[in-house]
């Protein structure tokens, strides 16, 4: 199961008016460590930012599952509430999870959601569904690590 976190960088952003601004864009990364986050994200946005720029928060995420859809620029935050039977007392019980759609938009997101659903044998109700901020999403890539080796 992959571990996300939710990186920070901060850098100055040529504008389409062509003024400079500084932004603090959030992107995700699948790695093993904060310190393995952090590098990581160094190593993927520096081909995209010129000039300086600084990495100014990582923290971990609750993220279980990621749908991707490469036709999509958008990433939507699913909270999904899977319901199970305790057997003993007989109460349905619910357990929150995050699931996060990439899609173009919120009636998509949750298309993308049912679709990467479908098999499941749980029975579970979307709680929420919300755009998130992020610009982009890093997962591992092990071919790209055997390589190295």
């Amino acid at each position: 199961m992959a571990l996300w976190f939710e990186c920070k960088v901060r850098y100055d952003k040529m504008m389409e008016n062509g003024s400079v601004k500084k932004v603090n864009e959030p992107y995700l990364v699948d790695a093993l460590t904060f310190t393995e986050a952090e590098a990581r994200i160094i190593e993927e946005v520096t081909p995209f930012i010129s000039g300086e720029f600084s990495i100014s928060a990582v923290k971990k995420t609750k993220i279980s599952e990621i749908f991707f859809d490469d036709s999509a620029d958008k990433y939507y935050m699913v909270k999904v509430n899977f319901i199970t039977l305790d057997e003993k007392s007989g109460v349905e019980k619910k357990s929150a999870s995050f699931i996060l759609v990439q899609a173009s938009d919120l009636e998509g997101a949750v298309a993308r959601f049912k679709e990467g659903m479908k098999g499941t044998m749980a029975d579970y109700d979307i709680a929420s569904v919300a755009e998130t901020m992020l610009m982009d999403v890093y997962p591992l890539d092990l071919s790209a690590e055997k390589k190295q080796d």
